[in-house]
Parts: structure tokens; C-alpha cells; sequence
């Protein structure tokens, strides 16, 4: 890790490489999830409220949410890794705090300890609503796991 790395301030490359990344993840974009922030060891995604995603009592659905997180985690731990490395969570714990209501939902992510092979996080859920606090909805701790990428994008079988 360079010692801009340490401070915070993230490569223009490494930034591109995590973008891009973000950009091929058609669950996100189905969610209508953005990449917001992304520096070294942080990144913070936001997705807006949609009644596709909500359970019967019209919140969002805790899947959504942990979504979210787990994705702002993992690209979080992939601002430490090597280039030559991806992420794939190994595990995490998602503690719902507060029912996920409001017009939209913010992920924050950082890398609590990076490894060479394991980078463990933390996560907060913040719902955004027009003229109110942003309230705490869900925290995650997750731990990833730095691989080799595969070889080439696995076919997805026709529906």
C-alpha cells in the first residue's frame, strides 16, 4: 500500500478499475444504485426507495439493503487490494436497526484491517427523506476475500 494509499487518497487507475467494476453489476443497476464516493478504504453507494423492492409492509426489503452494503463493502476492501486481484465476500452480519424507510438509501463502507488475502469492513445504511436527519437503518461488519479473477465472465444460461 502506497502511503497515499495510507492517507485516504486513492490512484485515478485504482478508482477506474473499482468504477468500472461497479458498472458491470446489473443487480445494482437494477436496484438503481450509484457509486457516489470511492477513495482508499471507502466507498459510499446510494440507491433510491422503489415499491418493487419492498416487503409487505411497504419497506424496503431487508435483501435490498444488504445488498447494498455488501457491495459498498467489498469494493471498500478492493480500493486495498492488489491489481491483480477482484473481491468475493466470505461473510457477513447485518444488524437491522430501524425499519429501511425513506426516499433513499446510503451505504457507507470502510476497510476496518486489510490483509493480503482478507480485508474485513464495516457498514452503515443511512435512509435519506427530504428535510429529516439521515437515520441509521442497518450496519454490517463483512469480511472479503481478495481471488484471482476468473479466466473469463461465466456463460448465463438462457431463460
Amino acid at each position: 500500500m502506497t502511503a497515499a494509499q495510507q492517507a485516504g487518497s486513492l490512484d485515478p487507475a485504482t478508482e477506474a478499475r473499482v468504477r468500472a467494476s461497479f458498472g458491470r453489476q446489473t443487480m445494482l443497476a437494477t436496484l438503481g444504485a450509484e457509486m457516489v464516493e470511492v477513495d482508499a478504504g471507502r466507498v459510499v453507494l446510494e440507491m433510491p426507495s422503489d415499491p418493487r423492492f419492498t416487503q409487505q409492509f411497504g419497506y424496503t426489503h431487508a435483501g435490498a439493503v444488504t445488498t447494498l452494503v455488501d457491495t459498498a463493502c467489498g469494493y471498500a476492501a478492493l480500493t486495498r487490494m492488489a491489481v491483480d486481484r477482484e473481491v468475493l465476500t466470505v461473510d457477513f452480519t447485518t444488524n437491522f436497526l430501524a425499519p429501511a424507510a425513506g426516499g433513499r438509501f446510503r451505504a457507507t463502507a470502510t476497510v476496518l484491517r486489510a490483509g493480503r488475502t482478507i480485508v474485513v469492513t464495516r457498514g452503515e445504511v443511512h435512509a435519506l427523506s427530504d428535510g429529516a436527519e439521515p437515520r441509521l437503518v442497518a450496519a454490517m461488519q463483512a469480511t472479503m476475500m481478495a481471488v484471482a479473477p476468473p479466466p473469463a465472465t461465466p456463460d448465463v444460461p438462457a431463460s
